[in-house]
């Protein structure tokens, strides 16, 4: 259930406390008594939905003007109420709209225009008309002729009050959230089954951020597994080429070692043969020195 603060203003003698009686208990006055402060509560049903109503009925004197700021600061959707037997209580209006914009320092503020005791037609002197213009140099304020002593539109000026003060707080929540778009707030809701969408809690929600987390963990420590093995890998391959450089060259180094032991041996026996060569030479150039025969 919602509470409502409602506010009253007026000049004096216009019928605010008749129109505030009537609505709450249902009961014409007939007598007048001036107010300085009176507070009503009422629960009333509104599109499906339960309020309870705080409305304060204030002093229309003059001396009382300190009282209705507060009241002005305490509300939340504003009558301002005139007789249509007296032009000057809708004259006193105009001064009394500006003080609650200027003390709600906005233009948006919950407010109707009535017109009251719309059932004396022969003391009129305020016209339809002259309402309606009202209503439109206010910005198109809803406007009401009523009858407190017929409960002509009693119920109506007080259900339209509460109907624009729900509609301003769903205009403030949406410009909040256009202001502040939060996009995790979709991903992070989940499917009823139903085609109906469930907000998470906030218990689930940290739950979800922790497990992503914790996968964001997991997915840099395998990125970082794989880089070391790619790693260790590139240095295994390095060693394994240059243990095969290695390998190749020690080969080469001993095949051309070889090859030099074998070049070597040939000299070396065709050196032996030509030795022996010489010594026979010589050894039959001695027996041709020689001058008889040994035999």
């Amino acid at each position: 259930m919602r509470d409502y603060k409602l506010v009253v203003l007026g000049a004096g003698g216009v019928g605010k406390s008749c129109l505030t009686v009537q609505f709450v208990q249902g009961i014409y006055l007939d007598s007048y008594d001036p107010t300085i402060e009176d507070s009503y509560r009422k629960t009333i049903e509104i599109d499906n939905k339960v309020f309870d109503l705080e409305i304060l009925d204030t002093a229309g004197i003059a001396q009382f003007t300190a009282m209705r700021e507060l009241y002005i600061k305490s509300g939340m959707g504003f009558l301002l109420v005139y007789s249509v037997t007296d032009k000057q209580s809708l004259n006193e209006l105009m001064a009394l709209r500006e003080q609650v914009l200027r003390i709600k320092d906005t233009d948006r503020v919950p407010m109707v225009l009535v017109g009251n005791k719309a059932d004396l037609i022969d003391e009129r002197v305020i016209s339809v008309e002259d309402g309606i213009a009202v209503s439109s140099k206010w910005g198109k304020v809803p406007f009401y002729e009523t009858s407190a002593l017929l409960k002509s539109n009693v119920d109506e000026v007080f259900i339209d009050v509460v109907r624009q003060i729900i509609r301003n707080e769903m205009e403030n929540v949406a410009r909040s959230e256009m202001r502040n778009p939060s996009r995790s707030q979709f991903k992070d809701n989940k499917s009823n089954g139903d085609g109906t969408i469930q907000s998470l809690s906030k218990k689930e929600m940290l739950g979800n951020s922790s497990k992503k987390n914790t996968r964001m963990g997991s997915y840099q420590g395998q990125s970082e597994l794989y880089e070391t093995k790619n790693t260790s890998r590139l240095q295994t391959s390095n060693l394994t080429k240059n243990a095969e450089k290695g390998t190749a060259q020690s080969k080469t180094n001993s095949s051309i070692e070889v090859k030099n032991k074998t070049d070597k041996s040939p000299k070396t026996v065709s050196s032996l043969n030509r030795k022996k060569s010489k010594k026979k030479s010589s050894l039959s150039n001695i027996k041709l020195m020689l001058p008889f025969n040994i035999e």
